[in-house]
């Protein structure tokens, strides 16, 4: 019988957090080192996925980058349909290709894609290199939501996560921001559970000296 059926899979969110934040904080050592002109929370959405990455998978997760989401899998052209950021599986395992199933492109130890953990990535700086970021609230507050409703929807997908990443001049201000998000999703209906946080101390160059992270889960609608 093929590993992805007879082994059960638990996913632990305290496990996802603990990688991230030793991978982040690596990286934040790194740079003060250096003595790097610009740190950490300089850096975009896109350019922050790599570390993200690089973390999980240095403490034993297979990590496979802009996954198509399965709902979107029934489109012909690979190319088309939305993508999740990251999509986790463990001890470093493929993940199956639904088209490789029944071939012998059908790798035995792959993992199903509704066993697998979908995670979205969102990061939001208080202060960027241009200076105060006037779209704070609603980079928080609206696009992030709409990940939320992204695995939510997809009947397909049975562990799923938001991961939100903020930099912030004080705790005290990441805290409260999340919590007025958190409630607008409650609010809105959004099927998110209880969170993992996780918090560490960066250099202010920008104006920012913590980042403050969480993973929601996220359930079915």
């Amino acid at each position: 019988m093929p590993a992805s059926e007879h082994v059960d899979i638990r996913w632990h969110i305290g496990d996802v957090a603990d990688a991230i934040a030793a991978g982040l904080e690596a990286r934040v050592d790194l740079d003060r080192s250096a003595q790097e002109v610009s740190g950490i929370d300089a850096l975009d959405e896109v350019a922050l996925h790599p570390i993200i990455a690089d973390s999980l998978e240095q403490a034993g997760f297979g990590v496979h980058r802009e996954q198509r989401y399965p709902s979107d899998r029934q489109r012909r052209k690979r190319t088309e349909g939305r993508r999740c950021d990251l999509v986790l599986t463990p001890s470093k395992r493929p993940l199956q290709d639904p088209q490789a199933a029944a071939t012998l492109f059908d790798d035995p130890d792959a993992v199903p894609l509704n066993r697998a953990y979908w995670l979205e990535v969102k990061t939001v700086a208080q202060f960027t290199p241009e200076g105060p970021n006037a779209a704070w609230s609603s980079e928080l507050l609206g696009t992030v939501r709409s990940d939320v409703s992204k695995l939510a929807k997809d009947s397909m997908i049975l562990n799923a996560a938001l991961l939100i990443v903020l930099w912030t001049a004080t705790r005290e201000v990441a805290n409260n921001d999340l919590g007025i998000w958190q409630n607008r999703c409650i609010d809105h209906g959004l099927p998110i559970g209880a969170p993992a946080e996780r918090t560490l101390a960066i250099q202010d160059r920008l104006g920012n000296t913590c980042c403050v992270f969480r993973i929601y889960p996220v359930h079915h609608m």
